[in-house]
Order: C-alpha cells, then sequence, then structure tokens
C-alpha cells in the first residue's frame, strides 16, 4: 500500500514507505486495542455481580468440596502406592484456573451483548484491522482475569503454599498466558452466536466439564481409563498442571506426581497461540 508519495528523477509519483505514517499506524492499532480494553475494565468493575460470580462462585466451591474431601482425598503417588492428602491444598490451582474461566466467559459474553445494542457493528465498521478488536477484547479478559485471582492467590499460605516474590510472580504469569487462551477460546465461541442463552447452553456443555477434566477436581491417576485419556487431550489440563508447578515451584511433596512445568507451560503457550489465531480468523470472516 502507499503509504506516502514522492516525486522520482522523472518528475513521477513513486510510492514509498513513511517511518513516520507506519508509526502512526502502529499507535492507531494500539489506542483501537487499549480503548477496548479499558472500556471492559471499566464495565466489569461497573457490574458489581459480575466481580462476586466470578470470584464468588469458585471461592464456595473450594470451600464447601474441599471441606467435605478434605481428609478422605487419596491419589496415586509417583512410586504407585495410595496416599492421603490435603484436598485444600490440591483443589487450590484448580479453583484460580475456575476464576479466570468464569472471569474469560462473562468477558467475552460482552460480544453478544454489543451486538445487540449495535456496539460492535460500530466497531467493526471503524477504520481499525479486525486484529486490534481481538487483541482489545482478550487483553481486557485476561487483566481483569488476573485482577480477580489475585485476591485468592493471597489465600495460599493459609493451605502451606508459600508465597515467596518467585511464586507470585511465576504463578501471575502463568495465569496471564491462560487467561489469553481462555479469552481466545470465549471469543472464538462467542462471535458467531446470536444470543447469551446459546452461550450460556455450550458453556454448561463444554466449558465447565472442560474444567472438571482437567485435573482440577480429580487427578488423572484415579481415574477410569476412558477419563485419563481425555484428561490427556483436554488442553486445560496443561494449564492447571502449570499453575500447580509454579505455586509449588515443582516441590510435589504431599500431592499427585504432575507433568515437568516446562513441558504443562508449553502447552500453554501453544494452546494460547492456537485461540488467539482462530479467534483473529472467525472475527476477520464474520461481519
Amino acid at each position: 500500500m502507499c503509504l506516502e508519495c514522492v516525486p522520482n528523477a522523472e518528475n513521477r509519483c513513486e510510492c514509498v514507505m513513511s517511518n513516520e505514517v507506519a508509526l502512526s499506524s502502529v499507535e492507531h492499532w494500539m489506542l483501537a486495542s487499549l480503548s477496548l480494553t479499558r472500556r471492559e475494565v471499566v464495565r466489569f468493575l461497573r457490574q458489581r455481580s459480575r466481580v462476586v460470580g466470578a470470584l464468588g462462585t469458585p471461592i464456595v466451591f473450594w470451600l464447601v468440596i474441599g471441606s467435605g474431601l478434605h481428609n478422605s482425598f487419596q491419589y496415586v503417588a509417583a512410586a504407585g502406592a495410595v496416599e492421603t492428602g490435603n484436598y485444600l491444598r490440591y483443589a487450590f490451582p484448580g479453583t484460580m484456573a475456575l476464576i479466570v474461566m468464569f472471569t474469560a466467559i462473562f468477558s467475552t459474553i460482552s460480544v453478544i451483548e454489543d451486538r445487540q445494542q449495535g456496539f460492535l457493528q460500530g466497531v467493526v465498521a471503524a477504520p481499525v484491522p479486525r486484529s486490534a478488536i481481538v487483541f482489545g477484547k482478550m487483553l481486557g479478559a485476561t487483566v481483569l482475569a488476573v485482577l480477580q485471582a489475585i485476591p485468592f492467590l493471597l489465600l495460599a499460605p493459609l493451605v502451606g503454599i508459600s508465597l515467596t516474590p518467585a511464586v507470585f510472580a511465576g504463578t501471575l504469569l502463568v495465569l496471564f498466558v491462560l487467561g489469553i487462551a481462555l479469552s481466545g477460546l470465549g471469543l472464538l465461541i462467542a462471535w458467531p452466536l446470536e444470543s447469551t442463552q446459546g452461550f450460556h447452553a455450550i458453556m454448561n456443555l463444554v466449558l465447565v466439564p472442560m474444567w472438571l477434566l482437567s485435573g482440577a477436581m480429580f487427578p488423572p491417576g484415579g481415574a477410569a481409563k476412558w477419563l485419563t485419556w481425555i484428561m490427556f487431550v483436554n488442553p486445560l489440563t496443561y494449564g492447571v498442571t502449570a499453575l500447580r508447578q509454579a505455586l509449588y515451584l515443582g516441590d510435589m511433596s504431599g500431592l499427585p506426581a504432575a507433568l515437568p512445568m516446562w513441558g504443562a507451560i508449553a502447552v500453554t503457550l501453544a494452546f494460547a497461540a492456537l485461540m488467539t489465531i482462530l479467534a483473529a480468523r472467525i472475527v476477520d470472516k464474520r461481519n
């Protein structure tokens, strides 16, 4: 594309790329993305019910189910022996993943509401790349997810998790990558839909079982073979594992054996990249 016309030796127009114009295009892209991100954050904070739902529900799950199974939780250790462990401690990373999932769901469902209110049509018609829309929506959902997870993360010492600076920073990094992946998945689901009822139906059919079969509620070692295979191919399993490894910094004593930390993080990064690409493609194709 010709960004600037400069006369050549024959006094004819010659198209060249202008660094100044190109820079302004990048700034324009970033401004559009960050504006959508800011809108998501402001709207979320103004809707108190979303804050309570995204943070309160997972905490209730964790306290009720965790306390009920606190002394009866058993798992297969690395040596093959069946041991009894602290279920509240085991379920802590999975609960954080649920907070991220709920926040991403509630954020991306706003795509359907924006379409019904006419806002989305105006954004799509604006002279900005569709990728800016995708990035803004996903970044907004991810920022909200991380902010929602931080208060729960501060409860880690209550279950015997040492919250050192390295643990805190590593966990936030994994939460951010997981937030990108789940917000991309949510955007991929929400963009073609016309009603929030359809989104909730898919959430109950796909997303909630996806979380349940991620190792958040029970380890793969004690599950039926067919469930173990589903958990193995479930990308969220590796996100929960990466969270668990980040929280314990590889010290899995008193917990079921898990995948190596860098392997889990690599799969989670690939999951986030795939969801970002697919979300960008579906937004680019659909008007």
